[in-house]
Formats: C-alpha cells, structure tokens, sequence
C-alpha cells in the first residue's frame, strides 16, 4: 500500500446507477498506520474501564444512532437501496446489539472467573483464572447490513465490550453511510470517557490488507466472501505474529421438507421459499440455496408458481450483480438443471430476477462439490429426492452452512431426527418448520459453522457469545489479594458469577 492520493470514494445508487452521497477519502498507508496506532494507545486505557463504564459507553452509542436513526437511514438507503422500512429496523437492531452487550458487561459472566485454592497437602498453588481484552481489533463491514455488521455492528459491539479497541474497515458500497455512523459512534463514545482512538474508520480496497497485516492489531473479524476472506484469513496466519482471522464467508443453508409437511403444507411451503430467497434481494448469508424435497409435483409445481410470480428488488452494487449474473449463467448452461421459475425484476439499475433450477438428487451428488457454492442473490436449486435413506448420505457430505432446515409433520418425527442427525454437524443452527433468514440478536445465538460458512466454527457473531472472540485467558498464581484484579480477590467486589474448586 502506498501513500499516493486516490479519488475519493462515492456510493452508487443501485436504483439508478448514479454517484450519492458525500465523498469519503480513500485511506493512505499513513492514514492505516495512524488509526492503528491510536487505538493501541487507547487500549490500556479502554480494557482497564471498568465493566460498567464500558457499558455505560454502550448505551450511549445506542442511545446516539437512535437520535440519529432519521439521518442514517435517509443515507444508508440513497446507497443501498434497501428501503426505509427495513434500514430503520436495522439501525434499531444495531442499537440493541450494543445494549445487549452492556447487559453482558454488567452482569459478568463474560470473565469467567475460576479461583483453585492452594492445596499444600498435594503441592498446589492458589491459582485463579479469567479472561480479559486481546488487544485492538480490525473490523470489516459487510454490503448487505449497513449498520447491523458494518461499523457499529456485532463485531465492534462485542470487541469494545471485551475491551479491545477497535479499527473498522468501511464497505466500499456504503462509504458515506459508514463514514456518518462513525462519526457519531466514536462522538458518543468520547462524550461517555472513552478515550481517542477506541473507534477508528479507514476506507478503500488496500486498506483492508494494510489493516490485518498492522502489528498493532491483535485480531480480526469479517463478514464477505469466501474469496475475500480467505485471502484475510491467509494474511492473518502469514504475519510475523499470526492473529486470530474470525471470517464468516459463504453459506448454502441446506433447506429439507419431508414427505408428510409436502403433502400437508405444498402451498404453504412455496410461498415461505419464495419469501426467504427473495428476501432483501436474496443478499443475506442465510439465503437459502438448497432445497431439498421429495418426488412430490404438487409441491414442485407450487414452487414454480410462487418464485415465477415474485420479483426482486436492486443488488447492493453492480459487482454484486455482475457476480450473481456471472453464475446464473453458468447454472444455465449445465445439461443436468432444469429451469423451474424464473420471477420477474424492478426496474431498478442493480435489479436482477429470482431463479431456481430443479434437478435430481443423484445428479446433484454427481457435481455435488460445484452445486453446492453459494449464489449470492435470489437463486436457488430445487433437488428432488426418492428416498429418506439416499437423501441423509448427501446431507452428510454438504459443505459447511450457517443453518439447516427441516419442514416436518408430526407424522414426520421419527424422519426429522434423521435429518438432524446428518445435518448438525455440517450447520451452526438448526431451524424446524421455517426459514433460515433472520437471526435474532440474544444470548442462546449461534451465527457460525464449518468452512466454508465461517473461518472459526466455534465462535458466532451474532449473539452474546460473539464477545469470546476478542477474549483471551490470564491465569494468576500465588498474588497477593490486594494485586489482584478485582475479578478474582477474595471479596469478590463486583459481584459477579465466579467458579471456585
């Protein structure tokens, strides 16, 4: 990355392919190195606040993007074209996402404190365990959620209720957007004794390499795709000092209705998968990709009906579009895929159609390794199954999801078990009788998977648990009390829930 001055950048409208927004400053080398460095000054400042006081500085932020929200969503839309109705819920879910995280804070169990007392008898020391901030972290926004995964999303509210400061890397379709959140986060954070630095914004391509290869920074977190985000995931694992790379990539979200639900619910069902795969222009990393039903042409004629009568809205930016007709075409050219529905597109600049394609499930096992890639977008495969038996042996062989579905009856239990069986170790959460788009921001969450679904199937970053990522364990052996953290001293003058054994 060099220091030469690039044009500043502009969002695009996907309604009308035209320049909005104010221009945003394409970040230099210098500009990379200087946030970088200011948040390393600020994280022994922002990881020594107590608990409270970070969560207080949540809620601050929160309480600034809801004053905010009108102005944000009249950006963010002029860029995305996503719409008023869902940008205001979205700026709603972001807040809440930083609320949630100051409830974590307060209640401490994030810490996970452990004291082992000293047993002369079998010649051990007192040790106690916790865990604490790992140091600044790199953020990387996403195109399709605006405010909820991009500057202010999950990844920065659970790395700044951990204790890490944090640099975020702005999407290029959404710069001004990104730009005014920041703005106004980082304005919110000073105002409640945060200190400078704990919130930074870089801009442009390069800066996204220059950012996880910083020394400075600690760790990583991405939501794109699996090509990007390998390519991070690799430069992460090459530093000097490798750092943990947490990359949520591509995901197909296998869907599987059993016999008796076709039979009962066809309609139903078809209306359920049309709405989902065409949901926000099929552009969510839930979309699902995968359809799995049996030999039943009600329920294969209902699908055809219901996609071929919905349209989809503008795609984010005209890479997105260009990809998602790169691989339509593609689809359309293999022998073995039989177009089903093909709906019906705005007449937006970024709009595309809705398409599936049906085809049999030995076929799909046939090119099961280039079937199942995600398609960005409104797309889908409809494949047909003759057999519980030939069904579950795919299932088992499926790339990584974020999600898997079952639509059953009662009459389908003993099935439905089967299904679980073969997909819970290819998915990170497992849906009965609905749709994988949508996840809900609380504490049982889980928004991870296998690869390719995420680069770290352990963790989620969607939830509470999302703060693990940026937490790391420090084990105390034989201090005195009073140089303790407060965490682990005998008093236990915070309170919160500690192991002792």
């Amino acid at each position: 990355m060099t220091d030469t001055t690039s044009a500043p950048l502009r969002g695009i409208s996907p309604r009308t392919g035209e320049p909005v927004g104010d221009p945003v400053a394409v970040s230099t080398a210098r500009d990379v190195d200087a946030a970088a460095r200011a948040a390393a000054r600020a994280f022994p400042v922002w990881s020594a606040v107590p608990a409270a006081g970070r969560a207080a500085a949540l809620d601050a932020a929160a309480d600034a993007l809801d004053a905010a929200r009108d102005e944000l969503v009249a950006v963010a839309d002029a860029e995305t074209a996503l719409g008023g109705a869902r940008l205001t819920g979205e700026v709603g879910r972001t807040g809440g996402q930083l609320r949630l995280f100051a409830e974590v804070l307060r209640d401490g169990t994030h810490v996970r404190a452990v004291l082992t007392p000293a047993d002369p008898a079998a010649g051990r020391p007192d040790i106690r365990r916790m865990r604490q901030a790992i140091g600044p972290v790199a953020v990387f926004s996403a195109s399709n959620f605006p405010f909820a995964f991009s500057v202010a999303g999950g990844d920065t509210a659970s790395a700044l209720a951990a204790g890490c400061p944090v640099v975020v890397k702005a999407h290029e379709g959404h710069p001004a957007t990104s730009a005014a959140v920041a703005r106004i986060v980082a304005g919110a954070l000073r105002a409640a004794g945060a200190p400078e630095g704990v919130l930074g914004l870089v801009t442009g391509f390069e800066a996204g390499a220059a950012l996880v290869r910083h020394p400075a920074v600690k760790a990583a977190g991405f939501t794109g795709s699996q090509s990007g985000g390998r390519a991070l995931y690799d430069l992460a694992a090459a530093r000097p000092e490798p750092i943990p790379f947490y990359g949520e990539l591509g995901s197909v979200n296998p869907v599987v209705v059993l016999p008796g639900a076709a039979a009962e619910r066809a309609r139903e069902i078809a209306e359920g998968y049309a709405r989902s795969l065409t949901l926000g222009t099929g552009q969510f990393c839930t979309n699902p990709g995968l359809l799995f039903v049996p030999e039943d042409d009600a329920l294969v004629d209902a699908l055809a009906a219901t996609v071929g009568a919905a349209t989809a809205g503008a795609m984010l930016t005209s890479r997105i579009r260009d990809g998602y007709r790169a691989r339509v075409a593609e689809l359309d050219e293999s022998t073995d895929l039989v177009p089903l529905a093909a709906g019906g597109a705005g007449g937006d600049s970024f709009a595309v159609a809705p398409r599936v394609w049906r085809l049999s499930l030995k076929s799909f096992a046939d090119r099961l390794e280039t079937l199942a890639e995600e398609c960005f977008g409104p797309a889908g495969l409809v494949v047909t199954y003759p057999d519980l038996e030939s069904l579950t042996e795919v299932l088992v062989s499926l790339p990584g999801s974020l999600t898997g579905s079952v639509h059953a009856t009662a009459g389908d239990a003993a099935a439905a078990a089967r299904v679980a069986a073969a997909l819970r170790h290819r998915v990170g959460r497992l849906v009965h009788n609905g749709w994988p788009t949508g996840v809900a921001v609380c504490r049982a969450m889980h928004h991870g998977g296998p690869w390719p679904s995420t680069t770290a199937p352990l963790h989620t970053s969607v939830g509470a648990a999302a703060i693990d990522r940026w937490l790391v364990p420090i084990a105390y052996q034989d201090w005195p009390d009073g140089l303790l953290p407060p965490e682990l001293q005998d008093a236990n003058p915070l309170g919160i829930p500690r192991r002792t054994g």
